[in-house]
């Protein structure tokens, strides 16, 4: 009986503190499966430690090891992305190289694939070592993510997942340059199965996720798959009319009346004029978002560039 295959993808971004660690502990459970062959595809994200040298020993010992090195940083969606485009095996697991993901599930996840399911998508119960802030935003992100996304996104989700390779194939086809891939990974459908567990403290290192690419990332996301803030532009500008509306039948009524000396309201002019002009900047603001996605896009610019590649 011929053996089913898993590929592994695993991002990396100066990551020279944990690559040892994370190679053994995923190769451990790997050999453990017998009924299955293996790859690990490491993509080497730009980074300029040792993350690349230690990598490159481990790929000249281990040949079901591969290795994509990006030209420079591209982003850790860009780096999952390059993985995908690279996989063998008939199920795809994507999981991050800090370990917060244990690979001591893989068994678990394997056999809920065995069993139907295309999508197994990591659904964290907790979250170790991360502050107040990050789960606070973290929150907040997925609420308004699927407040403005006619895709429903699961909370408490990350790139943890298990897919089967029709899924990955079908993600590969998308040709769209900003990839927001858990969101897309919900778009595209198939049996999905939540699979739940305890998300672990980082091994060692940093977060590579600070505010900035948080930011982004829920730009993306927002951006990727809804057209709700364009629709609220048109809104806003409703808002602004009836506002004025309501402003020029007071300054009126008072002209009639004698309630007020217009000529008095600096104010009142100061609290208008920016009122309406932060809201002509903010939808200037929203529309240059989509259009840069747009100007992104016809560039047709790769996601990434492929500087080397290892048993490959």
């Amino acid at each position: 009986m011929e053996k089913k295959k898993v590929t592994l993808v695993i991002p990396m971004y100066y990551e020279e503190k944990v690559a040892d660690e994370c190679y053994k502990r995923v190769k451990e459970n790997l050999v453990k499966l017998e009924n299955y062959e293996h790859e690990i595809i490491f993509v080497n994200d730009g980074s300029k430690d040792k993350t690349l040298e230690i990598l490159e020993d481990i790929a000249k010992e281990d040949e079901n090891v591969k290795i994509i090195s990006f030209s420079r940083n591209f982003g850790h969606q860009a780096a999952v992305t390059a993985g995908l485009q690279y996989v063998s095996g008939d199920a795809i697991i994507i999981m991050d190289a800090d370990l917060q993901d244990p690979p001591e599930l893989i068994p678990d996840m394997l056999k809920l694939w065995e069993e139907g399911n295309e999508v197994i998508y990591g659904k964290r119960k907790s979250r170790e070592g991360e502050s107040a802030f990050k789960l606070f935003t973290a929150k907040m992100f997925y609420k308004t993510l699927n407040a403005l996304s006619d895709v429903e996104i699961p909370k408490d989700t990350g790139d943890f997942r298990l897919v089967d390779r029709k899924v990955v194939e079908t993600i590969n086809s998308l040709p769209e340059h900003n990839k927001f891939l858990r969101g897309l990974f919900s778009w595209v459908g198939y049996k999905q199965y939540p699979f739940e567990y305890e998300r672990k403290e980082r091994f060692a290192g940093e977060t590579k996720y600070p505010l900035k690419k948080m930011l982004k990332l829920a730009s993306d996301g927002i951006i990727s798959f809804s057209t709700k803030p364009l629709k609220l532009v048109g809104a806003l500008g409703i808002f602004s009319i009836v506002i004025s509306v309501i402003i020029l039948i007071y300054a009126l009524l008072s002209y009639a009346f004698s309630w007020n000396n217009l000529s008095a309201g600096w104010t009142s002019i100061m609290v208008a004029i920016t009122f309406f002009s932060g809201i002509q900047l903010m939808s200037i603001w929203i529309i240059a978002e989509y259009v840069g996605r747009i100007y992104d896009e016809t560039k047709r610019r790769p996601q990434y560039i492929v500087d080397k590649k290892i048993n490959l």
